[in-house]
């Protein structure tokens, strides 16, 4: 963490030491992260953007070797962008999230024709290693008024050449959007007076206009890709749906909501696939309006601006994008409902399940219950008969004995009432005990 040590004029020295915060350096560097480099016309710019794929260490070695192979010096590993002098021009290296970005920009002569022979000390040559797939290529060439508008313009597709005046007519832009045979996108600016600094932020920000068109695209074919899934999982989900009113128990309720949940398994994995694509083209198709606007374009009559020209051929495949996104988001809510829906049904069935084998279990009790009563009458009259049976065999023997003054029949009939009553006492206290035992 570096170590800030701020002056206070007020403080006797030594001077005081503030901790600084971990990510200040980053956040104050990030204004100054990517400034205009002023330029002079006429100036040629070879602009090439190319996927970080291989990761953020691969890019780095790329610049870090093409530096070291021109004797200059590179970047630190941490850094995101590098600027410096190579080959009579300058070379503008930035590394981005998801792309990496080489802009050369060098001298060219006074009568230099629109796209014309490159200069020789470009960096792009057969020794260039690229540290990724390729994606945007572009040259912007820089040229002061005069004949190179008109022979520049016979040189571009009339059905998508664009041309607008940017920069309170200070200058015009031109392209047609179309890879030249060097597999290059064409861009002219024709300077009618643009400042050094002006002339510098007008050709990056056309650049990263042609950067940022090219990567919001890329959730086309993602859209196009998801599109018939998500066509699938939305006829399943109206059939499941119409099964669901026909659909009457415990067991089918179960087997839709399973069906269900498998379609939505089957979603949140392809939505969660191209989440960050659609986000992406998103944010990059924001940065193109921003940049469009930060051009002041002003019409050309008899052409398109860039504007009206990428608004009208990017914002059907931008929409498609947005309306796959939404597609899925609506239809991740609809099988949210369907789902719950289901789920109340299966609980619902569920409690009518239990609450009839409560019934069934509640009469089975009682049942139990009497049958138990029965028993336990049973039980007292079989005890009491065995009972009355040892006592007649006392009487008699008392009788015998001389012990007993009253006849044994007699004995034994008086004793009948008072050994039930003692054994239906005894039989109740026994169940009574047992059932305390059990609410234990």
């Amino acid at each position: 963490m570096p170590d800030w040590t701020f002056m206070d004029e007020t403080l006797p020295a030594p001077t005081r030491r503030f901790e600084a915060h971990p990510h200040r350096a980053a956040i104050l560097g990030e204004l100054h992260a990517r400034p205009f480099l002023s330029t002079e016309t006429p100036r040629v710019y070879l602009h090439y953007a190319f996927s970080n794929v291989a990761g953020a260490a691969v890019a780095n070695e790329a610049i870090t070797a093409l530096c070291a192979a021109a004797g200059l010096s590179g970047p630190n590993p941490q850094a995101r962008h590098h600027v410096l002098n190579f080959g009579g021009g300058r070379l503008k290296w930035e590394r981005h999230s998801e792309f990496t970005t080489y802009a050369w920009d060098g001298p060219l002569d006074l009568d230099a024709r629109p796209f014309g022979p490159l200069p020789t000390g470009h960096p792009f040559g057969t020794s260039f290693t690229p540290p990724g797939p390729l994606l945007v290529a572009a040259r912007l060439d820089l040229l002061p008024a005069g004949e190179a508008y008109q022979t520049s313009l016979a040189g571009f597709d009339p059905s998508s050449l664009s041309v607008a005046d940017a920069v309170d007519g200070r200058a015009t832009v031109v392209t047609d959007f179309l890879a030249n045979g060097d597999g290059r996108i064409n861009i002219l600016i024709i300077d009618r007076g643009l400042a050094p600094n002006q002339a510098g932020a007008l050709a990056q920000r056309l650049l990263e206009v042609e950067t940022y068109r090219s990567y919001a695209l890329l959730a086309l074919p993602e859209a196009q890709r998801v599109g018939p899934e998500v066509r699938r999982i939305e006829e399943s989900l109206a059939d499941i749906t119409a099964a669901i009113r026909e659909s009457d128990g415990l067991d089918s309720n179960r087997d839709l909501l399973g069906q269900l949940s498998q379609l939505t398994a089957d979603l949140e994995a392809g939505a969660a696939a191209s989440s960050y694509r659609f986000g992406a083209s998103r944010a990059y198709w924001r940065i193109v309006l921003d940049r469009l606007g930060a051009i002041g374009e002003s019409p050309v009559p008899g052409f398109p601006t860039w504007s009206s020209f990428l608004t009208r051929r990017m914002g059907p495949a931008i929409r498609t994008v947005e309306v796959t996104e939404e597609r899925q988001a609506n239809l991740s809510r609809k099988l949210s409902r369907a789902a719950q829906l289901l789920r109340t049904r299966v609980d619902i069935d569920l409690e009518q399940q239990n609450r009839d084998l409560l019934e069934k279990m509640n009469t089975r009790a009682q049942l139990q219950l009497r049958l138990q009563q029965t028993v336990e009458g049973l039980s007292v009259a079989a005890i009491s008969y065995y009972v009355i049976g040892l006592l007649g065999y006392l009487f008699k023997a008392g009788k015998e004995a001389h012990l007993l003054p009253v006849d044994p029949s007699i004995a034994t009939g008086i004793s009948v009432p008072f050994v039930v009553a003692f054994m239906y006492w005894l039989v109740g206290a026994i169940r009574r005990k047992h059932m305390e035992h059990g609410e234990h």
